[in-house]
């Protein structure tokens, strides 16, 4: 009997292995600088490839929880002075049992999964 080299197989991508940080903030907006406060942390969220699921949540997918760890201290730095702002990280198994009640998915939502390959 031949035992089988497992060592040549690769392993499937795992919905397990992927992570989905999510970031929810609430920022003042009240004078002319909250606003401009507030309009630079958004973008820089959707420079670094956050996506907007609703208003003031934003979700960015990671190869794994080392790499999503890692962002978070760069991310701090970034955070305004006033404000609510907070994130969870999930599954990308998590991320896709998450139950839209009312309206869809939006088009970045279709097409930033943790597949690797995306046709557009």
């Amino acid at each position: 009997m031949e035992i089988p080299n497992y060592w040549c197989i690769r392993p499937m991508s795992s919905p397990y292995k992927f992570m989905r940080l999510m970031l929810f903030f609430d920022l003042p907006m009240n004078t002319k600088q909250e606003r401009r406060t507030y309009t630079r942390f958004r973008k820089y969220l959707i420079n670094n490839g956050f996506t907007m699921i609703q208003f003031s949540v934003y979700s960015k997918i990671f190869p794994n929880r080392s790499s999503l760890d890692s962002y978070l201290i760069g991310l701090r730095r970034n955070m305004p002075k006033d404000g609510s702002v907070r994130v969870m990280a999930v599954t990308e198994k998590q991320y896709g049992n998450m139950l839209i009640l009312v309206g869809d998915k939006t088009i970045q939502e279709e097409l930033i999964t943790d597949d690797p390959m995306v046709i557009l």
